[in-house]
């Protein structure tokens, strides 16, 4: 990841008052776009003061230009600021931010830190790379929130490679403090916030980041905004953005697979689908019920194979589309991408992600970039069990019409990719754990 320099320093961020919201942690929510209707109402009611009013704001049948989810969360911030509900710190600091957590049964740890980095254009030579596509709509959604409230909340994840592990020794030795914030989410993972003071380990860091640039691992949409309301305002201030930071050799770094549920086709004919994959995949059936292996134990399976095929370097899914089969698909016409995106390296032809998004969901589903942009036809679906299974059960029901399991994106193909100037389908990528919102605002 060669190119410009990322320039961060140090900020007083403005953080919830323990002394008047009592645990901090009742205030902190997931970021925007993984809330759900049911985990707003939740989180409303879980404290009066939960961020969540402020970045995803319930929206009223009686919004109007002066009473919306924006005005609101502008009236919020500033009047949390006002009754001292918010307090700014009192000293310019790096925030290490520690999140233990759990994988079938296997601890991992991630360690990043929390600075303002100066706005630069995307691209390899300004030094900070997208590696997804991002939407219209939630840009505007996110640029609307920043007019109202100048300020940020949720964190672009960046991703830089230091072999040394210069910040990382830092954040160790911020953790063996006393945390600004503890707490578990509802997925069992542990966040702890650190201050880091030391003058000498702020220039540390700034010194180190000074020589890299950064993939945007999470918050293409926020990075996006960021830029486009720096260059409407006149605030100087705007010219940076509170981001966090995470080092790609770090053992906690952890990527998982977003799965497809596909829904709303016309014509869906789930016999045909799988004749057709036929022409460009090897299809394996897996049986279930009265002819063959039982449910559970069948989608387990088909599970188990693509993931051996993927450990063989091959390109293969999971696919249910109802009736008593799961199947894998792994490619056999190594050419047909080259025909469906001849334009694209081949870094991004090899992607798991591209195969599926062009040579089925477009190719044979009739799902174009367009339709991918209305989001009425695709559901992404994280990498769980219960997800997966409820997945299944949305086909099932009829909810749904098929559910596309994929693998996950190793960071070299990420790296790959994005070092060719080419941007992945969107939620090809989910790191995991997701970082949280509100345990740093930067108010401008």
């Amino acid at each position: 990841m060669k190119g410009a320099v990322m320039e961060v320093k140090p900020f007083k961020a403005v953080r919830f008052n323990a002394e008047a919201v009592g645990d901090p942690a009742n205030c902190i929510s997931p970021p925007y776009d993984v809330i759900s209707p049911s985990q707003q109402q939740e989180l409303y009611e879980k404290s009066e003061y939960n961020i969540v009013r402020i970045i995803k704001g319930q929206i009223r049948p009686s919004d109007s230009a002066e009473d919306n989810q924006y005005t609101r969360a502008a009236g919020y911030l500033n009047s949390w600021i006002e009754k001292g509900i918010l307090k700014q710190d009192p000293i310019e600091t790096i925030y290490a931010y520690v999140q233990d957590f759990q994988i079938a049964g296997d601890d991992f740890q991630r360690c990043s830190f929390i600075a303002l980095a100066r706005l630069v254009e995307l691209g390899s030579k300004c030094g900070v790379l997208p590696h997804e596509q991002t939407l219209k709509a939630p840009r505007e959604d996110r640029l609307n929130l920043k007019r109202a409230t100048a300020a940020d909340f949720g964190l672009p994840f960046m991703l830089y490679e230091d072999k040394q592990k210069i910040a990382d020794k830092i954040i160790e030795k911020a953790a063996g403090g006393e945390p600004l914030i503890d707490f578990s989410d509802e997925q069992d993972v542990r966040h702890r916030l650190f201050a880091i003071t030391n003058e000498k380990d702020i220039d540390v860091i700034a010194g180190m980041m000074s020589k890299k640039s950064c993939i945007i691992a999470d918050g293409h949409h926020r990075y996006e905004t960021a830029l486009a309301y720096s260059k409407e305002s006149t605030n100087p201030a705007a010219g940076y953005r509170m981001m966090a930071f995470a080092n790609t050799r770090s053992e906690g770094l952890v990527i998982l697979a977003t799965h497809r549920l596909v829904g709303n086709i016309e014509a869906f004919d789930s016999a045909e689908l799988i004749a057709r994959l036929k022409e460009d995949f090897e299809i394996t059936e897996y049986k279930f019920g009265c002819q063959g292996d039982d449910k559970a134990n069948a989608k387990q399976k088909m599970l188990a194979q693509m993931r051996t095929e993927y450990g063989r370097d091959e390109i293969a899914f999971g696919i249910y589309n109802g009736g008593n089969a799961f199947y894998t698909a792994v490619l056999k016409n190594k050419q047909a991408m080259e025909s469906v995106s001849p334009n694209m390296s081949v870094y991004w032809r090899s992607l798991d992600v591209s195969v599926l998004h062009k040579l089925i969901l477009e190719k044979l589903l009739g799902i174009d970039e367009k339709q991918l942009a209305a989001g009425s036809r695709l559901e992404y679906i994280k990498d769980n069990d219960n997800a997966i299974d409820e997945s299944i059960a949305k086909v099932d029901s009829g909810q749904k019409q098929a559910a596309f399991f994929t693998n996950t994106v190793k960071m070299q193909q990420i790296e790959k990719v994005v070092a060719a100037g080419e941007k992945m389908p969107q939620k090809s990528t989910y790191f995991y754990p997701k970082v949280y919102t509100g345990l740093t605002i930067n108010k401008l």
